[in-house]
């Protein structure tokens, strides 16, 4: 959802960066697997030995990498291959995060409800992507966006990790289950939109 309305204000802010980042020979590919690689560590580093703060702030600035290779790929043109691979890498970065949250609330927390809403979430988000790229590959556009993309998982459990990480008790449990109704919310979108679509055609 954030896509549709921050889009073209997030992007008035990254085209240049991600211009000038090509202008001096990076490209979109590699700030992809450097972004990606960054999450991945962090989430699994931090989280798992309860720095939820570290894992917060290192995690979102690693994602942030997201929006510069998007950035990059307007100014030096976009690949097949880098849709996909950038497709992937999130996917990475989703499981890492998810399942890096559900080992802190194993052995840090003791804490099975919090673990359950995580893992739910991991499986969640493969399949709300998985639906949009199987019907894509099916010749339908209808199941695209819907209340949580990419973008609100990750704003959402890393609000969660940020508060509990200030003291602020229940904070992680109470972002996760938030983000499971939001997501079973927008699976059941997608899919309507899909069916939709097909009645259409």
């Amino acid at each position: 959802m954030l896509n549709i309305f921050a889009r073209a204000s997030v992007s008035r802010v990254t085209d240049p960066i991600g211009a000038a980042l090509v202008r001096v020979g990076m490209t979109p590919n590699v700030m992809t697997v450097l972004g990606t690689a960054g999450a991945i560590v962090c989430a699994l580093a931090f989280f798992p030995s309860g720095m939820l703060l570290w894992g917060t702030f290192t995690v979102w600035a690693f994602a942030m990498l997201d929006l510069l290779d998007g950035a990059m790929a307007r100014a030096r043109g976009s690949t097949p291959f880098g849709a996909v691979l950038d497709a992937t890498c999130d996917r990475l970065v989703d499981g890492a995060v998810f399942a890096a949250i559900a080992w802190w609330a194993f052995s840090v927390e003791g804490n099975e409800r919090i673990a359950v809403a995580a893992l739910i979430s991991l499986v969640l988000a493969q399949v709300i992507s998985y639906v949009k790229a199987r019907a894509e590959a099916s010749g339908f556009t209808a199941a695209d966006g819907g209340l949580v993309e990419r973008a609100e998982r990750l704003i959402i459990a890393l609000v969660g990790t940020g508060l509990q990480g200030f003291g602020v008790p229940f904070a992680v449990e109470i972002a996760l289950w938030l983000l499971v109704a939001l997501s079973v919310v927008t699976f059941g979108q997608r899919i309507v939109g899909v069916a939709r679509a097909e009645a259409r055609s």
